[in-house]
């Protein structure tokens, strides 16, 4: 069975169960930088959403590590990292994520721009390019072979999961889209950007992270040497008796010379 086999389900199962720690996490960062970037845009206009703009791309690439350690660390069915413990963990990974993230994104772009097809390779062979940063403290540029790595021989199965999470959140976008039409647009913009980013997020986060340890299992797995058979242990060998020493040959004794007759 492939190990990208059930992902999506298993990754529901744990939003159904932990959505009361995933949520607050998406929901602090995605109303804050929506708050700022408003705030930014009515105080100084066209240089505010610059900045808004910087905010933003900083805060999406922080609050998508933090996820992925957030979903790594209820894998065993408890929450033991914080809030703060979460953001705090990823932090010195901040960095390597938005080169990562920025040149990822890039080069998928130009891929899907110019070509289609390689936007599509390249979107596979990256997607694991967070969860191997946070989960294994990797560098921008080493982790996207590591990425690479993971996926190769499972490109295919790695590319369907891809095709139906982006697939659900476009459902999903186009619900909410029905459902705040009625409001005006600059609030209906706010509220579903704060309201996608809060509940699609973390999903995406537990299917990348689900992705990850499945494919890292199956590597290592396969990396492991065959495990031979012991072999039995010699039977002793069975010693013959040794044959009896022969006897000495019986020493007779000399005869007695003659007597000397006179």
């Amino acid at each position: 069975m492939s190990p990208t086999s059930g992902v999506l389900s298993e990754a529901w199962a744990m939003y159904k169960a932990h959505w009361r720690h995933l949520l607050p996490i998406s929901l602090v960062v995605y109303l804050g930088v929506a708050l700022v970037t408003l705030l930014l845009v009515l105080l100084l206009t066209w240089f505010g959403a610059i900045l808004g703009a910087i905010v933003s791309l900083v805060a999406i690439f922080w609050v998508q590590g933090a996820l992925v350690r957030a979903v790594d660390d209820i894998r065993d069915g408890r929450a033991d990292l914080t809030m703060g413990q979460t953001f705090e963990r990823v932090r010195p990974q901040l960095g390597s994520i938005i080169v990562a993230g920025l040149l990822a994104g890039l080069g998928i772009a130009v891929g899907l721009v110019l070509f289609i097809v390689p936007g599509l390779v390249l979107l596979t062979w990256w997607s694991l390019i967070i969860p191997v940063i946070v989960l294994e403290q990797s560098a921008a540029g080493a982790a996207f072979s590591r990425s690479r790595e993971l996926v190769r021989g499972y490109a295919w199965n790695v590319f369907g999961v891809i095709v139906l999470t982006i697939l659900l959140v476009i459902a999903f976008s186009i619900v909410l889209g029905l459902v705040l039409s009625p409001v005006a647009e600059w609030l209906q913009s706010f509220l579903s950007n704060v309201i996608s980013g809060t509940l699609v997020t973390p999903f995406i986060a537990l299917t990348w992270t689900v992705l990850y340890h499945r494919l890292r299992a199956a590597k290592d797995a396969a990396a492991e040497p065959a495990v031979t058979p012991a072999a039995a242990p010699a039977e002793p060998a069975v010693q013959e008796p040794a044959a009896p020493e022969a006897a000495p040959p019986e020493v007779t004794p000399p005869e007695a010379p003659p007597p000397e007759t006179s």
